[in-house]
């Protein structure tokens, strides 16, 4: 039996965060890329309970452009919450497969619910630490983390009150573009950030298990993993491209370091955009990444 046990799946399609469509389908393409069966395969106990309701832009309306359909994101991450909080009370680590990355927003606030404050692994090429008034876009899914430290400056009700994690504890990854608002937030509270360059330098073993060690602690560990982490190249469905990322090895290497390191709590997958993949390869090698992080190995 794999370390883990138990694994809830929670689907998250929500696409009201970004401004392309498609990410929407996200749950839908993991599955169909036969995540059950991978995670079964490593004897992982697999429980699915189903997807999280979530409104159409169509039907949702913006009521402020600088955090664009914020109460709609609110109520369906409040559903997350509770589905993640249920998970983990019943023994299992929860995967929520997104959707856009404001869902991190439901998945922390149910882990710190019922562990309290933990700590993050964010993988991703950027830092999701804007604010509604420091965001280019007005896209929330370019604001979880900073909601999940307190540090959003908008009221997250129905959600539990934040910070859901510990700034001390929150570790960025394979991070290559960031905005002066999130700059800002990241040398104002000391946040760990481990850029694209860090890891050319270093190698992405050493880099995570720096990471692993500084996010370790009381209460929880997440691994966010925001697809648009890896290359282009070898991940081109997501909505939010970066050139420069992580390799297949690099990916790969770095989500088997967590499931060594035996911290992991709960996980989630997110920006998997069917639409703009070609032959699937995104979904595919998202299913081998989860796969890889819940303690999948080549020999």
């Amino acid at each position: 039996m794999n370390q883990l046990g138990r694994v809830s799946i929670i689907g998250a399609p929500l696409d009201l965060g970004q401004s392309r469509r498609g990410v929407d389908m996200g749950p839908s393409a993991l599955r169909y890329s036969g995540l059950d069966e991978r995670l079964t395969g490593l004897g992982i106990e697999v429980a699915d309970l189903g997807d999280a309701r979530v409104e159409i832009p169509e039907v949702a309306g913006v009521t402020d452009e600088q955090a664009r359909y914020l109460p709609a994101i609110l109520l369906t991450c409040a559903e997350i919450a509770r589905s993640v909080a249920e998970g983990t009370r019943n023994g299992a680590t929860p995967l929520v497969l997104g959707g856009d990355h404001s869902i991190a927003m439901g998945t922390l606030s149910g882990m710190h619910s019922v562990h309290g404050a933990g700590g993050v692994l964010w993988v991703d090429a950027h830092g999701d630490l804007n604010r509604p008034e420091t965001s280019p876009s007005g896209n929330v899914h370019g604001m979880p983390l900073a909601a999940a430290i307190g540090a959003c400056g908008f009221p997250v009700s129905p959600l539990e009150q934040p910070p859901w994690i510990d700034p001390e504890r929150v570790v960025l990854v394979g991070v290559r573009k960031l905005d002066g608002g999130e700059k800002d937030i990241i040398r104002r509270l000391g946040l760990h950030v481990f850029t694209m360059h860090e890891i050319d330098r270093r190698g992405i073993d050493s880099v995570m298990r720096e990471a692993i060690g500084l996010a370790s602690g009381p209460g929880f560990v997440h691994l966010s993993l925001d697809v648009d982490a890896c290359d282009p190249e070898i991940a081109p469905g997501v909505g939010t491209p970066v050139r420069g990322g992580l390799s297949y090895r690099e990916a790969h290497l770095a989500m088997e370091v967590v499931a060594e390191a035996g911290v992991l709590a709960s996980m989630e997958i997110v920006e998997l955009n069917p639409i703009l993949d070609h032959a699937n390869a995104t979904g595919s090698l998202a299913v081998e990444l989860v796969a890889s992080a819940l303690g999948a190995r080549i020999l």
